[in-house]
């Protein structure tokens, strides 16, 4: 790790908890997430190269709300901080805390790019326009997202993969919006075969929202919600993997650890892939 003003990379740590609606505890992901990077080899046996010595990395310190602070303060907020390392020129990478906190980065990034598309990795659609009372919910992240892209004329074109779980409004929502292409799990068996469709309906600048518990339990366990039938590890890469060759990925977020008391594969798994992630970016772009 280095100084973050010499950083080209930098994970920004935000524990965030106020909707979740199944299991608790997306507030002590980045903590546990760190503290998991930890153990990480430098060597990259994909990559064949030892990416944290290639090319500069800090970490910013873990943003958290105040108790009185509002949702949408708070978001706007860490939107502020993403804004001023993009300014800088950094890859920012936003590791949560629940899904809700999406908005904040792709706020910072739409007014940078205004054809950015999403690449929405996650188990559930997140297009309410509100759940339980409040439209910052972790239901609604990708709704706001769109809304954030769309408030500087973007279109938001969106790709979402692995999703397996949504109520029927929010069906009709992806089918009344062209710019929305799903592909859901019951269609996407082997991921290496859409992978071709899944980037074509993308732009040039893509932001990457990835919620953990769009893999499978299997994969990762400790999420807030989890969905049985996800994604597999090697599958997830690939895509990944040719999206950094053929678009320019500009950020990246890594949503809903919920770390399992006396496991450590969730938080481990969820540092190995965000490494990794660094590593395509530095590769190809």
């Amino acid at each position: 790790m280095c100084d973050m003003e010499k950083a080209h990379f930098v994970i920004l740590p935000v524990a965030y908890e106020r909707t979740t609606s199944y299991r608790k505890g997306t507030a002590r992901g980045p903590a546990k997430f760190l503290e998991a990077s930890h153990q990480l080899e430098f060597y990259d046996e994909e990559l064949a190269g030892e990416t944290a010595k290639l090319i500069a990395i800090a970490t910013a310190p873990i943003f958290k709300p105040s108790a009185k602070e509002a949702d949408h303060k708070f978001l706007k907020r860490v939107s502020s901080a993403v804004a001023e390392l993009v300014r800088r020129k950094k890859f920012v990478a936003t590791i949560g805390g629940e899904h809700t906190l999406t908005y904040a980065p792709i706020l910072a990034y739409a007014q940078v790019y205004a054809d950015l598309s999403i690449l929405y990795v996650d188990a559930h659609a997140d297009l309410r326009n509100e759940y339980e009372g409040t439209p910052w919910s972790h239901t609604c992240a990708l709704r706001r997202s769109l809304e954030a892209c769309r408030l500087f004329g973007g279109q938001g074109r969106t790709s979402m993969v692995g999703i397996r779980s949504m109520d029927i409004e929010e069906a009709r929502y992806i089918g009344d919006n062209q710019n929305l292409a799903l592909f859901g799990m019951a269609q996407s068996y082997r991921l290496c075969d859409l992978a071709d469709s899944i980037i074509e309906r993308l732009g040039e600048h893509v932001y990457v929202s990835i919620d953990l518990d769009g893999l499978d339990p299997a994969v990762i366990p400790g999420v807030g919600t989890p969905q049985p039938g996800g994604l597999g590890w090697y599958d997830l890469l690939y895509l990944l993997k040719k999206l950094f060759e053929r678009r320019r990925v500009v950020g990246v977020d890594l949503m809903e650890l919920a770390p399992i008391a006396g496991q450590v594969i969730s938080e481990f798994a969820a540092a190995k892939l965000l490494y990794r992630i660094i590593g395509y970016s530095w590769k190809n772009q």
